[in-house]
């Protein structure tokens, strides 16, 4: 079990390996689907994003609302190949890490490979659990999207497995 800070610098990505187990603490940021359209937008128009991605991890995750309290409800992550399109510019622009499920595209793959980032894990079907070492949570930017807003979430212990590492070694199918 490896226990890590939240900046995922480029020398951090490199120490870890696909199938490592990590413990995350410090802020991550959350973001979907329509998030991930509107950022693009942004940059396709001159904008600065709302948010400074430089080293920071987006988890693709939408809560539920928190029962009295709670920081958050429910927090599992969503699947991520619906980020796939705006993924590599992301990582592109000094993305550290993403927390999802499932496969990623070949391009995403090779983005990570490009700008050394990472692609994490996290168990679906356990949000409630993981709710518990979330916090804090506060709306950042598009708080008109709803659930699908960007966050700006505190984490403890936040458990995670290294899907894809930097080389492009994977859990999920092998090496690229």
């Amino acid at each position: 079990m490896i226990n890590l800070n939240t900046t995922i610098t480029k020398e951090t990505a490199k120490a870890l390996k696909a199938g490592d187990t990590v413990l995350l603490s410090g802020i991550i940021f959350t973001a979907r689907d329509a998030a991930h359209k509107r950022m693009l937008e942004s940059l396709e128009n001159g904008e600065d994003l709302p948010i400074d991605i430089k080293e920071q991890i987006i988890y693709y995750m939408g809560p539920t609302p928190a029962r009295p309290g709670r920081v958050i409800g429910s927090a599992g992550p969503t699947t991520s190949k619906r980020m796939d399109k705006y993924t590599p510019t992301l990582l592109d622009l000094g993305l550290g890490a993403m927390i999802g499920k499932g496969k990623r595209s070949p391009e995403v793959v090779e983005a990570i490979v490009r700008n050394k980032g990472i692609y994490f894990g996290a168990t679906g079907g356990a949000g409630a659990l993981l709710s518990k070492c979330i916090t804090a949570s506060e709306i950042v930017a598009y708080e008109d999207l709803g659930a699908e807003a960007i966050r700006r979430l505190t984490v403890e212990n936040f458990p995670v497995t290294v899907i894809i590492d930097t080389l492009g070694n994977t859990i999920v199918g092998g090496k690229r």
